[in-house]
C-alpha cells in the first residue's frame, strides 16, 4: 500500500491562484479556487453522478456542431477563482490543453443538501459576474428533482423557468432540447 502525499503546493502559507491547480493531484477530489482559497470536494453522491451522466447525455444528443458538452471542466474566472460546474456547454474554439478561459454558453450544477446553499449563492455570483449566459441547477436532494434556470438579463441572472418531477422544460438557449427533472434521477425501482 502505499502513501499519498499531499502536493508541495499546499505547504505554503498563501493565497491560492489557477496556476497552483496545474500541480493538483488527478484524483478523485474536485478542486476549485475562491477567491484563493482552495476548495476541496469529496467524490459526489451517486445519485448525483446518475444525474451528471444523464443529463450530458441528453445535451450531447442534442447540442449542434460548434458546441461541446463537457462534464466537469475546469474553469479559470480570473488568477484567484477556478471553478468546475458538474457540465458545461462550450464553444469549441474555447477548447484549451488545460482549463478554460472564457464564460461557458452554459453551466450546470447539480445540487445536493451540502451544495444547495452554496450553488444558489456564491457560484450563482461568480457565474453571473463572469458573464456565463445560462446556469442551471438541478437539485437531486429533494423528494421531487428540480431544474432552475437562470438566464444573464442586463449582467444579472433572471430566474426564467422552474421546474419540478416530471414536468418538462423545453430549453432554447443554448440550444433546443428538453430536460425532465425526474428522468434525471430516475432508478427504476419502486
Amino acid at each position: 500500500m502505499s502513501v499519498m502525499h499531499a502536493p508541495e503546493v499546499w505547504a505554503q502559507d498563501r493565497i491560492f491562484t489557477v496556476e497552483d491547480l496545474e500541480d493538483m493531484p488527478d484524483d478523485e477530489f474536485r478542486y476549485e479556487l475562491d477567491d484563493g482559497m482552495l476548495i476541496v470536494s469529496p467524490a459526489p453522491s451517486l445519485p448525483h453522478q446518475i444525474a451528471v451522466m444523464r443529463l450530458a447525455v441528453i445535451l450531447n444528443a442534442a447540442c449542434p456542431p460548434g458546441l461541446l458538452v463537457v462534464p466537469g471542466p475546469g474553469v479559470n474566472i480570473n488568477k484567484f477563482q477556478h471553478r468546475v460546474p458538474d457540465i458545461a456547454v462550450i464553444r469549441t474554439e474555447s477548447v484549451t490543453p488545460m482549463f478554460l478561459a472564457e464564460p461557458p454558453v452554459l453551466a450546470v450544477e447539480v445540487a445536493s443538501p451540502r451544495t444547495r446553499v452554496y450553488d444558489r449563492g456564491r457560484k450563482r455570483d461568480v457565474y453571473e459576474k463572469f458573464g456565463i449566459p445560462s446556469y442551471w441547477i438541478i437539485d437531486v436532494g429533494q423528494e421531487h428533482p428540480s431544474l432552475t434556470v437562470l438566464e444573464l438579463r442586463r449582467g444579472k441572472y433572471a430566474e426564467t423557468a422552474r421546474v419540478a418531477g416530471d414536468e418538462a422544460f423545453h430549453a432554447a438557449r443554448p440550444f433546443p432540447v428538453t430536460i425532465v427533472p425526474a428522468d434525471l434521477v430516475a432508478t427504476g425501482s419502486g
